[in-house]
């Protein structure tokens, strides 16, 4: 994981949230993304761990292949998923803010 979201995924380690995936998920654009069993509120994490410039929302919504909702370092192509609030299976998930 790039230097600019290894904060983030210490901090949801610290939480004790389950990670489901790390690899390189679906294009070769994606370097390191790490997937964890729970929905970010990205706006206060950027907000909280004072996470660089270079890191940006990625919001991703599609009833067939699936959704996501994390943050995107586009220097380096890694990222921290989580679970899309606006998909069905997220009832009763944890919110990390």
């Amino acid at each position: 994981m790039c230097e600019h979201l290894g904060v983030l995924e210490d901090y949801l380690k610290e939480k004790g949230i389950e990670e489901v995936f790390r690899g390189q998920p679906w294009s070769q654009n994606c370097n390191e993304w790490v997937y964890f069993d729970c929905v970010l509120d990205t706006e206060a994490l950027k907000t909280k761990l004072k996470l660089d410039q270079c890191v940006h929302t990625h919001d991703y919504f599609d009833i067939k292949a699936g959704s996501e909702l994390g943050l995107k370092c586009i220097l380096c192509n890694d990222a921290v998923m989580g679970l899309n609030p606006k998909a069905h299976s997220v009832q009763n998930k944890l919110v990390v803010d």
